[in-house]
């Protein structure tokens, strides 16, 4: 009996075996799936010392997962994430800046020409008008631009909300499956599923922001963010929260255990820590250099166009060309409403054919000016400093993101390495453990024989 033994548990552990191989099969394409294998261990002789042993026994389903490829992967993504974001606001404010039926400095030039030509011929209508066109143009320029920015000011605002609505929901999930984790291996059930599933919403939330992962001695695991903030512990979860304050338009708090807690985005990491830094850091500060060069060219002009003539008079008798509305979107520089060619002041003492203050308008390209973001710069070159700037941005943000990219992918296939389904090796082991039966099964089938044998020999 106990060679029919033996072969009964080898036949019943392939039969475990092969349905951990056809598992694995199954799931070759299942993203996050852990590949499994039966645990086979010999069962020892009994106390008689008659036999060699009783057979073997499937001691449990081993999971191939190595933790420090999984935190890897993790923080790669979050990587990944940071710089993944901000890399299209990027190249589309480099894509308008220097186009060159939007730039700031063609516009700037053509204003200045226009200047420049009525210098021959102060009195032409049409000069004069050129320059006015001119100046509209200009004017409509820098408010396109001011339309991109407060564009993607407004999209990187409405993507950090969504981006906090699906953290909130893998918060949830990864709690939720924590729960299940530990109910299944508490009855002695496989939750290896569970632990993939739970593992994906991790994995998923590492996108959105920079973790720390732990693992708890029950099989849940607790995630928080880098400032060590929990967002989940066992089967509690935390609800983030975007919380701007006009002084904080990036605000987030944390609700946790009935605790709130203010978190400074910027640091969060992830694609939230990303399109925060790209507001902060680049988009506000462009967007504050562009406003106050505006600023500054109507302020410069304006106030040389005051210092003219536009005919004889005791005092200078010239008006303002342009108007500067701070935030004004689509109107913030604008001609004045009801502004002629006849009220550019040009001359500098009211005669006929005086272009004094003329050449000191056309100087005023030359003039030195102070910009938040980059400090003192010739008023002709304020726009090339600033795509320089940006220019430089983007291409460190290019190739911190390529670097990312290619460490995510090198993590993913670490952890392939360890944790994937091989379709080959499965292979071979289906092959292993179908003649592993087989052979028990032949076991059986000559004790079987023996058996029979016996019992012949006994009539």
């Amino acid at each position: 009996m106990t060679i029919i033994n033996n072969a009964l548990s080898g036949a019943l552990a392939a039969q475990l075996a092969l349905s951990a191989s056809s598992h694995n099969i199954a799931n070759l394409q299942t993203k996050g799936y852990t590949r499994q294998s039966a645990l086979l261990m010999a069962v020892g002789p009994d106390a008689s010392g008659r036999s060699a042993g009783n057979g073997v026994q499937v001691t449990s389903l081993l999971r191939f997962s190595d933790n420090y490829k999984t935190q890897a992967m993790w923080r790669a993504n979050s990587e990944q994430g940071m710089y993944s974001q901000s890399q299209p606001y990027l190249t589309q404010l480099e894509s308008v800046m220097s186009d060159a039926s939007a730039s700031l400095s063609a516009g700037i030039d053509d204003f200045f020409k226009a200047i420049n030509a009525v210098a021959g011929d102060p009195g032409s209508t049409p000069l004069r008008q050129q320059v006015l066109t001119a100046a509209g143009l200009m004017g409509e320029r820098f408010n396109g631009l001011n339309n991109v920015f407060n564009t993607q000011l407004t999209s990187v605002r409405q993507q950090r909300s969504a981006l906090v609505d699906s953290a909130n929901v893998d918060i949830a999930t990864i709690a939720r499956l924590n729960k299940q984790i530990i109910e299944t291996q508490a009855s002695g059930v496989s939750a290896s599923s569970l632990i993939d599933a739970r593992d994906q919403a991790i994995d998923d939330l590492s996108s959105k922001m920079a973790l720390e992962v732990s693992d708890n001695g029950d099989g849940s695991r607790d995630v928080s963010l880098k400032s060590g903030q929990a967002l989940v512990i066992g089967s509690m979860s935390g609800t983030l929260k975007a919380a701007p304050t006009a002084d904080s338009p990036q605000g987030f708090s944390i609700t946790f255990a009935s605790s709130t807690f203010a978190l400074d985005a910027s640091k969060m990491g992830g694609q939230l820590g990303g399109l925060t830094q790209f507001e902060i850091n680049t988009l506000l500060p462009l967007q504050e250099d562009v406003d106050s060069l505006a600023e500054q060219i109507a302020t410069l002009v304006n106030e040389q166009l005051a210092r003219g003539y536009t005919s004889p008079a005791d005092e200078p008798n010239g008006t303002p060309l342009f108007v500067y509305t701070p935030g004004g979107g689509a109107n913030m520089l604008k001609t004045v409403e009801g502004f002629k060619a006849q009220d550019l002041a040009f001359s500098s003492d009211g005669e006929p054919g005086d272009t004094g203050n003329l050449q000191k308008l056309a100087a005023l390209k030359s003039e030195s000016i102070t910009l938040p973001g980059i400090g003192k710069v010739l008023l002709s070159d304020a726009d090339t400093q600033m795509l320089g700037k940006l220019a430089v941005d983007s291409k460190i943000n290019k190739a911190a993101l390529k670097t990312a990219e290619t460490v995510r992918v090198q993590s993913i296939n670490d952890w392939q390495s360890t944790s994937g389904v091989n379709e080959d090796e499965e292979a071979v082991k289906l092959v292993e453990f179908q003649r592993m039966y087989q052979a028990n099964m032949q076991v059986i089938s000559i004790a079987n024989s023996l058996f029979d044998a016996t019992l012949a020999m006994m009539q």
